[in-house]
């Protein structure tokens, strides 16, 4: 017997089949489009991802010579504050989904920020009011969709992030699919109370979001529902945000365990146990997962909006690469960055500053730059954002890192890869299996159905691939730091 996940990601949809030991045995994957219909707008079309998520379970089982129902289980993750709604008699979504980077509620937020300020909210939620989360997304297309407030209220309309969107279509859809999401897609909505794992209806007033519209929250790991069409008769029975997945992907199961991923954006998180850690450093405190009845586990959490996608722009928008992987041998023509910083404010800044008025600037250009000074910079964005990332969670609880376990597309590009140990000051350890948000999904799904025994079977399976230990003098690390947080402030108060 095998074990799928399903890994709705922000620009591509992929089924990855994997077997006892957690190693890969077919991947599948699909891209799909990133529509902007406007400055600071991001959307995608759930008709095609939809389309794209039987592509690739159709792929991925032909790709592993397998049928479905040599598959124990499949789990879901997912890119997580992206925020559909859609019909529950005809399963058509009502609007193109708004995606996480997505920076049209920003009046929405500043108006709920009016009474109580930015934390308004945090007391209950973990996080701090942004056009980050899901719930003011869902109230933009309640008040910008004729007639949908009308239909929302009488139990029409159906709202999910996407692992809600997804998991309903997989069961059936309008015949009888189940409306589910796990407790930590739903932190990421700014209507959960982390407290009670529930939709809080002073949250929901506030906000402006109708109960009849919501998922029930479950926990991340149990059978939801069987699966129909190519999947036919397979227990879905996991369900993870990319991040929380990638957290338990990297065995992280122990107090004080963290991961980074590199990917469209990046992110840091912490496990802190059955406690709930308050941030008072810009971080979000969220759900790492919850296991059947068992406790939530809790998690510090720092999201950087851009890290990779840096390098698609550089690509797709200037011309300087042919490909992504080009960046390295571009970033490798140069010894340092010659004096050039690339803050990729392109939505705002997330952790630690929460400043939606920021936006991206390249400093310290000279005649002197060149293109390889800013392939350089645009590597150095990731490591420098993650460091101050990390230096917020040494703040809020006290835990020394001595490694960082990293995971992600970018963790192939060995430059990057060196100089986040560099700057950090502690080893980057990648493990066997770099692609560990499709694995978390997969861990929740088979502890749910008895495919692994326990955490024992799962740490027996991480394995470290390659270690990078820090090479930079203290002094070098300190003043690049200071010129980084410099250019920091330099995107501040733009729009």
């Amino acid at each position: 017997m095998f074990i799928a996940a399903l890994d709705q990601g922000t620009t591509s949809t992929r089924f990855m089949i994997f077997d006892h030991g957690g190693r890969v045995v077919a991947v599948a994957q699909e891209e799909h489009e990133q529509i902007f219909p406007q400055p600071g707008w991001v959307e995608h079309d759930p008709a095609e991802i939809w389309r794209r998520i039987q592509d690739v379970i159709d792929g991925g089982l032909e790709k592993a010579g397998i049928a479905a129902a040599d598959l124990a289980a499949i789990g879901i993750t997912n890119q997580r504050e992206t925020a559909v709604m859609w019909d529950r008699t005809t399963g058509e979504a009502v609007h193109n989904a708004i995606v996480w980077q997505d920076t049209r509620t920003a009046d929405l937020v500043t108006e709920l920020g009016a009474e109580g300020g930015q934390d308004r909210f945090r007391p209950k939620t973990g996080l701090p009011l942004a056009t980050y989360f899901a719930g003011p997304k869902v109230r933009w297309m309640l008040d910008n969709v004729d007639g949908l407030a009308a239909r929302a209220e009488s139990g029409d309309i159906l709202f999910g992030t996407m692992d809600s969107f997804v998991l309903w279509h997989l069961t059936g859809g309008p015949s009888g699919g189940v409306h589910v999401t796990d407790v930590t897609n739903a932190s990421r909505t700014l209507l959960m109370d982390l407290e009670t794992l529930d939709w809080d209806d002073e949250l929901l007033a506030a906000v402006g979001v109708p109960r009849a519209v919501l998922p029930e929250i479950r926990s991340s790991s149990e059978v939801y529902g069987t699966a129909v069409g190519s999947a036919a008769g397979v227990p879905i029975a996991g369900i993870l945000g990319d991040q929380q997945a990638a957290l338990f992907g990297q065995a992280c199961y122990d107090v004080g365990e963290a991961k980074n991923t590199y990917g469209t954006g990046c992110f840091m998180l912490l496990n802190t146990g059955e406690q709930l850690v308050p941030s008072v450093s810009g971080l979000l405190t969220t759900v790492g997962y919850q296991l059947g009845g068992e406790p939530a586990v809790y998690a510090l959490e720092g999201s950087i909006a851009i890290a990779g996608a840096l390098v698609q722009w550089l690509r797709d928008n200037l011309g300087l690469i042919e490909s992504a992987p080009e960046v390295e041998a571009l970033a490798a023509t140069v010894d340092d960055n010659g004096g050039v910083y690339f803050v990729p404010a392109f939505s705002g800044l997330f952790a630690p500053y929460w400043r939606s008025d920021a936006r991206g600037v390249i400093a310290g250009l000279t005649r002197y730059a060149t293109k390889g000074h800013i392939a350089r910079a645009v590597l150095e964005a990731t490591a420098w954002q993650t460091r101050e990332v990390l230096d917020a969670m040494r703040s809020d609880s006290g835990v020394d890192l001595t490694a960082l376990k990293v995971d992600g597309g970018m963790v192939e590009n060995e430059l990057l890869m060196q100089y986040q140990a560099d700057v950090l000051g502690v080893p980057v350890i990648r493990p066997t299996v770099s692609e560990t948000t499709a694995l978390g999904a997969a861990y929740a799904a088979g502890l749910a159905t008895g495919f692994w025994a326990g955490f024992d079977d799962l740490r027996g399976n991480w394995g470290e691939d390659k270690r990078w230990t820090p090479a930079m003098a203290e002094t070098d690390r300190d003043r690049e730091y200071a010129e980084w947080k410099k250019a920091v402030t330099r995107t501040f108060d733009w729009v």
